[in-house]
């Protein structure tokens, strides 16, 4: 069952009522741009036909009843006192930590509400569940209070829950597409100026996901660690963040960084190239030159696995056989924040089972994991269902 219908199910088995509000986020894949994001950057994800429905109805005093049915369980709290961590359930954090900041910015905000939450974004894959539960918590607070936010406004607020509460340093990319996502199309984000460009996907190209099952979870450590490295070398350049810095400017003083920091000055090279492969992404894309992306979509991979090291051999297995089938008509990289996680593949739909065959042939085989395999459809972002 769709996430959406068994919300509205488990709504009235636990509640024993019709729920009255149904919000639905999507996930999202990130096609190219990766760690760009907390640098100022640019990024090209899509919205993804997996995510997260909230379905729920109002409560006659200020409490927040949630109950999450992947995991078969409850928490409460309430909206006229301060909203602190629950412990012993990471989960409630990224519900909390959404309430707590819409509190913040509209403190008229005490309806209370009983809610059912519902995903099929695999969790811990790269594929932004966290993101999708945040924007769809954000945008049933927003309708149900009647607040004055906008979509972006509550991508923000997920990123601030994620960032202050949570404890990870994500950047705004996840909760922007799962807010803003079109329908067919990819989303070039400006993610300082907040800026979007849709470029349609092709009508005969397919967007494929395949999960490693290497489980990676941000909250620890090398996320964080990356973060700072990259404000380091931004700090050494003078610049706010590396967004500003050119590939041209990088090259001028790349040998004395390295001498200074060599980490911060690997890092730095993947996100000063990084941001100029997004921009050359949207313009193969616009000129329908799908070698030309796979082309950059390899670059990229190369660049997470040698300058960011954040790929597994795992990963880099699966970018290997997918790219052995789809040679110069698309491409293969990992997506999402690395350590595990997906690739994701971008190639006409005719060579779709070719790639689902290799890697199910040899990568269990190599590895003794079984891979998961999901062919995606850009998708509209948040919306009431």
């Amino acid at each position: 069952m769709q996430p959406k219908d068994l919300a509205k199910k488990l709504f009235s088995e636990k509640f024993n009522r019709t729920s009255e509000l149904n919000v639905y986020a999507p996930g999202r894949v990130n096609i190219i741009g990766e760690h760009t994001d907390y640098n100022d950057g640019f990024v090209m994800p899509c919205a993804i036909n997996y995510g997260t429905a909230v379905s729920g109805a109002k409560r006659d005093d200020h409490t927040f009843c949630v109950y999450a049915a992947d995991l078969d369980q409850f928490d409460c709290f309430r909206l006229d006192r301060p909203i602190e961590q629950n412990p012993s359930e990471k989960w409630t954090g990224y519900v909390r930590g959404v309430v707590k900041f819409i509190l913040e910015c509209c403190p008229e905000f005490t309806q209370g509400a009983d809610l059912v939450i519902s995903g099929n974004v695999p969790l811990s894959s790269g594929l932004s569940s966290s993101a999708s539960l945040e924007v769809a918590v954000g945008k049933f607070c927003q309708q149900l209070g009647e607040l004055p936010l906008s979509n972006t406004d509550i991508a923000l607020i997920g990123q601030k829950a994620e960032n202050k509460f949570v404890g990870a340093n994500c950047g705004n990319m996840d909760q922007l597409i799962s807010a803003l996502g079109q329908q067919d199309h990819l989303l070039m984000i400006d993610c300082r100026s907040l800026e979007t460009k849709a470029t349609p996907v092709p009508h005969n190209i397919a967007v494929m996901i395949v999960n490693s099952h290497v489980k990676h979870d941000l909250v620890t450590g090398e996320y964080n660690t990356r973060r700072q490295q990259c404000e380091a070398a931004a700090k050494f350049f003078g610049v706010k963040a590396l967004r500003d810095v050119s590939i041209q400017q990088f090259k001028e003083k790349e040998a004395e960084l390295t001498a200074l920091d060599g980490e911060a000055a690997k890092r730095a090279r993947h996100v000063v190239t990084e941001n100029q492969r997004v921009l050359d992404a949207v313009d193969a894309l616009n000129q329908g030159d799908i070698s030309r992306l796979g082309e950059l979509m390899g670059q990229s991979h190369d660049s997470m696995r040698d300058d960011f090291e954040i790929t597994t051999p795992e990963i880099d297995y699966l970018v290997e056989l997918a790219q052995q089938v789809i040679g110069k008509s698309g491409g293969a990289r990992m997506t999402g924040g690395g350590f595990g996680g997906c690739i994701v593949a971008v190639a006409p739909v005719e060579k779709v089972e070719e790639v689902r065959k290799i890697i199910a042939d040899n990568y269990q085989k190599r590895t003794g994991i079984k891979e998961d395999f999901y062919v995606c459809t850009a998708s509209q972002g948040v919306h009431l269902c």
